[in-house]
């Protein structure tokens, strides 16, 4: 029987050698019933969804300036794609965007002053859309605060991506230059602020399912 492994971040420094992991299936949490706190408002988790997409067909142009606007219960943050660098990644998340695979999804994982994820139909960290793309980033790529980066297991190639996504809350994760670059956020950095307050106390700093549902209505790509 296969072994689904969740995507993971490898924290650097200190907990590189443990690494931090994303919620498998079997980390099913409770989800706490605290009432929302600043702009949260309190929602209830969608149910997980198993996705299969073909890849995407459409190329995007090489620095063609494309934005996304992530609506979720905690407000709204805009990024913009780094389709110079990373063209690859961009169509695909324009792809799965278009294909609505992140309606109805959840930010699954906050790591308090490291990053948040999201973008897994399961709402397990082991979910995708069914395939994936490989982009491997330039090695002197770094990930500061408000970077947009794809998540990957431990054993994939670097710039492997499917659909999760991680934005960095640090000012600088400490990361290899491994995972895919998205964008950057350009607007509402206080909801992803938002989010990241809603990390468990309880799960200290390995992070893990936020102490209420985070949830990602729908993206917009503008």
């Amino acid at each position: 029987m296969r072994r689904f492994r969740p995507l993971i971040l490898a924290l650097a420094a200190a907990m590189a050698a443990a690494g931090i992991a994303a919620c498998g299936g079997d980390d099913e949490s409770t989800t706490s019933s605290t009432a929302a706190s600043g702009a949260c408002e309190q929602v209830e988790a969608p149910d997980p969804r198993k996705v299969k997409l073909k890849p995407p067909t459409e190329k995007i142009t090489p620095g063609e300036k494309i934005r996304a606007t992530v609506a979720t219960n905690c407000g709204e943050f805009s990024f913009a794609l780094d389709t110079e660098g990373s063209p690859k990644t961009a169509a695909s998340f324009v792809h799965m965007v278009d294909e609505g695979l992140y309606d109805g999804t959840t930010f699954h994982r906050v790591v308090p002053g490291f990053v948040i994820q999201g973008g897994d139909p399961q709402g397990t960290g082991v979910g995708g859309p069914g395939y994936s793309v490989t982009e491997r980033p330039p090695a002197d790529t770094v990930y500061t605060r408000g970077t947009v980066a794809m998540a990957k297991t431990a054993n994939e190639p670097p710039g492997t991506s499917g659909s999760q996504f991680y934005v960095v809350t640090a000012a600088d994760a400490g990361l290899p230059p491994d995972y895919a670059v998205l964008g950057e956020v350009t607007d509402g950095e206080e909801t992803v602020d938002a989010i990241e307050e809603q990390a468990d106390p309880n799960l200290g700093t390995t992070g893990g399912p936020p102490v209420m549902p985070i949830v990602i209505d729908s993206i917009t790509i503008g």
